[in-house]
């Protein structure tokens, strides 16, 4: 039998920081771009402790959210929430707590991140409730993953410029293209209970639609920055951005689940890839 601790470290993935790491590596790119470099120790700790506890809360709402369906997915019937092993009331005073925390981190910024703070929670508490109203869900989880980018243009200028919603929009593309792996995995199930997804939706073009995003993703980025773009290690970054991208459409080929998993968690790294070309970009200038 599981200690409590450990229940609530799987309640919140601990062993699954891809979660994490998604939403951590278009924030710190936002961080670098609004601070023209390297923005500071204070709020590359706010936001990347931020980022973890606010998906951890995230985790919370989301698994009291979908306890009676993920009860019918293999992927996910063992859950913490779904098993009982932790009631709904203790998830949620985990994830309040969490987020509490989150917020008083969002203190230590200005008025304008605090502002923006409330409207970033709201999305993510939203988000788990999309998918039985909404046939692309994806889309709003787009929103709430993204949603570090104007926060972070937010603390560095204390202003949301047109350039942040540009970031995010192409953003939304990443997770909506990830996003829709991760539903592929659970199609079959999803179908049997009734809950919408992406990858329900777009049924045969499924494969396509994640390339396209893909792509959406990258050229809008590419575009935004393209005063970053003119160094080659940016040029170079993109690249290796778009062969992972090609990589992940190789893997989801035939839809099958593990295929499918794994192009899923291997996104941080597509994420990764084009922070380290912006933040070497401003170091090469």
């Amino acid at each position: 039998m599981k200690s409590v601790g450990a229940l609530y470290l799987q309640l919140i993935r601990w062993n699954r920081p891809a979660g994490w790491l998604l939403l951590l590596w278009p924030t710190l790119s936002a961080l670098w771009v609004a601070s023209h470099g390297f923005p500071g120790w204070h709020l590359i700790a706010v936001f990347t402790l931020g980022t973890i506890l606010m998906r951890s809360a995230g985790c919370c709402v989301n698994d009291v959210a979908d306890r009676d369906f993920d009860r019918h997915v293999k992927r996910t019937a063992q859950r913490p929430v779904t098993s009982g092993a932790v009631s709904v009331r203790e998830a949620l005073i985990v994830g309040a707590v969490l987020a509490l925390l989150a917020f008083g981190l969002v203190l230590t910024t200005n008025t304008a991140t605090i502002a923006w703070s409330f409207a970033a929670l709201a999305i993510t508490l939203a988000y788990p409730f999309a998918k039985r109203y909404v046939s692309m869900p994806q889309a709003v989880l787009g929103v709430a993953f993204s949603f570090g980018i104007p926060m972070a243009f937010a603390a560095v200028q204390s202003r949301v410029p047109l350039l942040a919603w540009v970031l995010l929009l192409g953003n939304l593309f990443w997770v909506v293209a990830y996003d829709t792996e991760y539903a592929m995995v659970d199609r079959d199930d999803d179908l049997k209970i009734g809950m919408k997804t992406s990858a329900i939706t777009l049924g045969r073009f499924d494969v396509a639609a994640v390339m396209f995003c893909y792509l959406a993703y990258l050229v809008i980025w590419a575009w935004a920055l393209a005063d970053i773009a003119r160094s080659p290690l940016y040029w170079i970054a993109l690249g290796a951005a778009l062969l992972q991208a090609l990589w992940h459409g190789w893997l989801i080929r035939r839809r099958e689940r593990e295929d499918c998993f794994k192009a899923f968690r291997l996104n941080h790294w597509l994420g990764f890839t084009l922070f380290a070309g912006i933040a070497l970009s401003y170091l090469g200038r």
